[in-house]
């Protein structure tokens, strides 16, 4: 039978609260690893012992639904008012802003740190505990050698330094869901140092920063994660001990950044780092990675001034929360030191959507966290042969792998940075797949980048917008795509998607018939009707073009009464500005049969008239 806390107890017994999560007894014992070990699923508390109140939400809302709500609330209360773009917004006359990044990632290994309890998000409460992580007594830290890979291929993808000994440390304080009342992590003598990250222009940086900013790593640590607090109604506090002991890396920079979109943009440049040699086990969006932001200002007036008073923002874990939050602490601190007071080192907070950062508590330092050697952990010693391998197996650096996107694909930068970062590297190579089947059904002769590009605009922005229709619906998982690391999605697989592009790149099917295909593989309404093609062949969707009269006929009834266009025409010497020959394009697109026309061999028309009717040379 399973043991049941006091706590819980009593309110059930005096106040007749049987708990939501199953009355007093487990469906399935914990996981240990000491099958002796038994206690309640979910750890409690509160300031006062009161039970949840009645309608309390059953599951939490997707941050990307909180993030929207949030957006619409702000617009608002803002009447309509319009915000100061983020582009205008990376400096402030006469004075210099300082920015400094912790970063704390959890790392891809199947146990944790210092127990061999499995490492999961997605197991219930409290069920991935092993004796050491409560802190039971007589329990010992046991370093699992497998946490040290992910942790050294972290490392050597930013050029860091190996040390080939490394010590551990206890960071002492204490906070409920941190039983043991310090944290190991390694502050005096780190595994890896002096790293660096390259931040280019076409990653986004902030234009004041120029063409490229070189972001020092000071060092990398091994270090454990805290369990996670779920603040429920009425002042309690549920604790989930699974994430205590997460082996994470934290990676420290040197303040070198000195504008909010940059600090942004590093974070996420990071991000897709740690991907790429599969280090880091999942995005900000699910907890994965974390930072925490240093801030500080100081007058331009005086360059040889000392760097002002830092704060620190903890858990910041979205993109857009780094630089919004930067941003409002940066004009905090600049208001006071204008209004004649002086900035107290402390840590403060960050809510999503918030406009200004607020007070947690007095900023701590080495004596208040009392570091000292843990004395039941022994030093790492790394073999410079087990380096060297792992250097070997490094993957290419993003920015390699972006030059590829670009040169031999045909993408954006931007377009290429952004397949990257979705589905922490799923979506990219999801595009791998659908351009690899793509050119098996469109022959050696198709041009790579010709279909490549398609597939990448498809592929990013066709399906994005599928998935932003259906973002606001309350069904779960609703406007997301499940694509796996390995590029596969069920939603729209890959062979379907590549044979639907294969037949509008051979222009066999107009664009709108093609979205219309897409938005029903998406749907699963092609199910059962044996694939794209016959589905077409069922509706009668295949594309039947224009002849050459009946564009010719098209072409002379949109050119009716556009005679003022017509003399601009005359004026530019057959240059054919483009606005307006687009403007009759798509007027013959509107008055035509749209599902018959080329917009290609519309426009070749559409200018040999303009050329006979005013009197020019073809181009």
């Amino acid at each position: 039978m399973t043991l049941t806390s006091v706590a819980r107890l009593s309110r059930y017994l005096l106040d007749g609260h049987i708990s939501r999560r199953g009355c007093l007894a487990l469906q399935r014992p914990w996981y240990t690893t000491t099958p002796q070990l038994q206690t309640t699923r979910l750890i409690h508390t509160t300031a006062e012992d009161s039970p949840p109140t009645a309608g309390a939400p059953s599951r939490p809302i997707p941050l990307r639904k909180k993030l929207k709500d949030e957006a619409k609330r702000l617009k608002r209360e803002g009447g309509g008012k319009k915000k100061k773009a983020k582009t205008d917004n990376q400096t402030v006359d006469g004075w210099e802003l300082t920015v400094g990044i912790e970063i704390h990632a959890q790392l891809n290994t199947g146990r944790k740190l210092f127990s061999r309890a499995a490492s999961s998000f997605a197991d219930e409460p409290n069920a991935r505990v092993a004796p050491f992580d409560l802190s039971v007594p007589g329990s010992q830290p046991l370093f699992q050698a497998e946490t040290l890979v992910p942790a050294l291929r972290a490392a050597l993808a930013f050029g860091c330094k190996i040390q080939s000994v490394s010590r551990f440390d206890r960071k002492h304080y204490f906070w409920w869901d941190q039983p043991s009342g310090y944290q190991i992590t390694q502050y005096y003598e780190p595994f890896a140092r002096d790293g660096s990250v390259t931040l280019l222009a076409r990653d986004g940086i902030a234009r004041e920063d120029g063409e490229e900013v070189r972001v020092r790593i000071k060092q990398v640590q091994l270090e454990q994660d805290t369990g996670k607090t779920m603040a429920q109604p009425g002042g309690e506090q549920w604790v989930d001990f699974n994430r205590v002991g997460m082996p994470l890396v934290e990676i420290i920079t040197e303040p070198d950044m000195k504008h909010p979109r940059t600090a942004a943009v590093f974070v996420k440049k990071v991000q897709a780092v740690l991907n790429s040699v599969d280090a880091c086990v999942s995005g900000m969006e699910v907890g994965g990675l974390r930072a925490d932001v240093n801030v500080s200002v100081r007058r331009t007036d005086d360059p040889c001034a000392p760097l002002g008073t830092r704060t620190e923002i903890k858990n910041l874990n979205t993109i857009k929360a780094v630089e919004d939050a930067i941003i409002a602490e940066r004009d905090r601190q600049i208001a006071e030191l204008e209004a004649g007071g002086t900035i107290k080192g402390e840590t403060r907070g960050w809510t999503i959507g918030s406009s200004e950062t607020r007070r947690l508590r007095g900023k701590e330092g080495e004596v208040d966290y009392r570091y000292m050697p843990d004395p039941d952990v022994p030093p790492l010693i790394i073999s410079p042969d087990l380096v060297e391998t792992l250097r070997r197996s490094v993957a290419a650096p993003p920015d390699t792998e972006v030059d590829a996107l670009v040169g031999r694909f045909g993408l954006t930068a931007k377009d290429a940075l952004s397949l990257m970062a979705l589905e922490d590297g799923g979506r990219v190579e999801y595009f791998y797949n659908v351009v690899d089947r793509l050119g098996e059904l469109l022959g050696e002769s198709a041009d790579l980048k010709s279909y490549s590009a398609l597939a990448g605009n498809w592929i990013l922005h066709e399906l994005g917008k599928l998935t932003s229709e259906k973002a606001g619906s309350e069904e779960l998982g609703a406007g997301m795509l499940h694509i796996s690391p390995d590029g596969r999605c069920d939603e729209v697989p890959v062979e379907d998607l590549a044979e639907l592009l294969s037949l509008l790149h051979a222009r066999r099917i107009t664009g709108k018939v093609a979205k219309q295909l897409l938005m029903s593989l998406y749907d699963g309404a092609l199910e059962g009707h044996g694939g794209v093609e016959a589905v077409i062949d069922q509706h009668g969707l295949w594309f039947s073009e224009m002849s050459q009269e009946e564009y010719a006929e098209l072409a002379d009834r949109v050119l009716e009464g556009q005679e003022q266009v017509l003399a601009e025409f005359r004026r530019a010497g057959g240059k054919y500005p483009q606005g307006k020959l687009m403007f009759l394009v798509g007027k013959m697109m509107r008055e035509g049969a749209a599902e018959r026309i080329n917009p290609e061999n519309a426009e070749a028309v559409l200018r040999a008239k303009i050329a006979e009717r005013c009197g020019l040379d073809e181009e």
